[in-house]
């Protein structure tokens, strides 16, 4: 393994460290998946990998079940549909993709076999559940570009996400805000909440006098 692929894998394994609240607050709200995408059984832990990039027309899964053969182990494999009226993938894809070390699907649409998927704690983020399957025809290209729940997201872009949300991080700017993230939370688990409730009321009631109000 290269030097640079190895400071790279090290980089992304200590994305896992950092919540989606974190993240957010340095990236903003262009990286943030918006609230329909969420995780589909309780308590799913945090992931955090790079993206392996696919893209399903509506009513069309081919692409996903070529991606889970095809995905490095470690991946987090964000998907583009839009289809909330055709399953993207079941238990059974769900199954491999777990075997083969892939670490979640974040999909822009639905899913089926939801129990199945949940015994075997493989962690889904996505619209939610419809038994109907989509069909299998429509070929695209992996790993271009794709738009989930209104990010825009490259292969090798990490993807954090866990019960707080899903945030994309860009791939060419992993170094410095897993630095700035790091700091931040640094600093945070050395403040009390005396300190915080004394800076955040100073802060509120400076925001309160400058608009002019009185009480």
């Amino acid at each position: 393994m290269k030097k640079e692929e190895q400071q790279k894998m090290t980089d992304v394994t200590g994305f896992k460290d950092i919540p989606p609240t974190t993240l957010a607050d340095l990236l903003g709200r262009e990286q943030v998946m918006d609230i329909g995408i969420r995780p589909l059984w309780p308590s799913t832990p945090r992931v955090a990998g790079p993206a392996f990039t696919v893209k399903c027309p509506p009513g069309d899964n081919l692409m996903l079940h070529a991606a889970i053969h095809r995905a490095e182990p470690g991946s987090v494999v964000v998907v583009e549909s839009g289809d909330v009226d055709h399953a993207l993938a079941g238990g059974n894809v769900c199954a491999v993709a777990r075997r083969r070390g892939i670490a979640a699907f974040v999909a822009d649409g639905v899913i089926r076999d939801l129990a199945e998927v949940r015994e075997m704690g493989f962690p889904v983020f996505a619209r939610g559940v419809i038994p109907i399957p989509g069909t299998k025809k429509a070929v695209h290209p992996l790993n271009a570009q794709v738009r989930c729940g209104g990010v825009t997201v490259d292969a090798g872009d990490v993807v954090v996400a866990d019960e707080e949300g899903i945030v994309v991080v860009p791939g060419a700017r992993l170094d410095e805000v897993l630095a700035a993230a790091r700091k931040k939370l640094a600093k945070e688990a050395g403040e009390t909440l005396d300190v915080w409730e004394e800076t955040h009321r100073a802060r509120i009631d400076k925001i309160l006098a400058e608009k002019g109000f009185e009480g």
